[in-house]
């Protein structure tokens, strides 16, 4: 059973159970039951729609901003785990420091350029990206060190490589959509429930009331875009920045 269905199926019940007890109480009331005399039942609901809303809206935007932070952070992790690796290999000879050097150019490059474009129109990251950094770590371990010193310094170059490419599977997992489907279903639905309930109530063409529905209104529809652009991280107007590596690898960014 899909979960739309079981979503659909779980509203009717939740209606139909309203529906009945509705019923079945009109039914049984007393002759002399007055119903004026209980408070107004729109206000009430309108009142906790309301709230109710407003916790969902803040749970979605937390949660789509906690997921641009992250993207963030794995972007900061690898272009670090990337910096110490070229900054390490000082200690090794230079024909094969040169060329582990050159090997993270090549791989930072190409994540600045191709691979961030790809992110933002395509929500994924290259194929060739993967191929720079396994060669990368080719370069890494594959070298045999000559020397206690270089010895030392080679299981740390290996920890960062490994850390980067951690940081990079972070990174692709970040590059989609990351609110369900049946989420925006609740929040739209949500929102149309919401400003539905200012003309249940009955609102009169005053110019205050006006400007005040209509400010309501656009405020829902400013945190719904909102969530929308944070749910993206790369792909849209509040994107993660590749500046962290450009700042690690500023020759890179001319």
């Amino acid at each position: 059973m899909s979960e739309w269905l079981v979503l659909v199926l779980a509203m009717l019940a939740a209606c139909a159970v309203v529906v009945i007890v509705t019923f079945l109480r009109h039914r049984t009331a007393a002759e002399d039951d007055d119903p004026s005399e209980t408070p107004d039942v729109i206000e009430y609901m309108t009142m906790w729609i309301g709230v109710v809303y407003a916790i969902v809206l803040g749970l979605a935007i937390a949660g789509v901003w906690e997921g641009r932070v992250a993207a963030q952070d794995h972007v900061q992790a690898e272009a670090q785990a990337l910096h110490e690796i070229s900054e390490r290999v000082r200690v090794y000879p230079p024909d094969v420091r040169d060329r582990i050097r050159s090997d993270v150019n090549a791989y930072v490059g190409h994540v600045v350029t191709t691979e961030w474009k790809a992110m933002a129109d395509h929500g994924e990251v290259t194929p060739q990206g993967g191929r720079l950094l396994d060669r990368v770590r080719a370069d890494v371990t594959d070298y045999r060190p000559t020397s206690d010193f270089q010895a030392q310094a080679y299981q740390p170059l290996v920890d960062q490589v490994s850390a980067a490419d951690q940081a990079r599977t972070a990174r692709a997992d970040s590059t989609g959509a990351t609110m369900p489907g049946v989420v925006w279903f609740g929040l739209i639905a949500g929102a149309v429930i919401t400003i539905g309930m200012v003309f249940a109530l009955q609102i009169r063409r005053t110019p205050r009331e006006l400007i005040l529905a209509g400010l309501f209104s656009a405020l829902i529809a400013f945190l719904l875009f909102l969530i929308w652009d944070f749910d993206a991280p790369f792909s849209r107007g509040i994107a993660a920045s590749a500046d962290p590596f450009l700042a690690l690898f500023p020759h890179l960014g001319h």
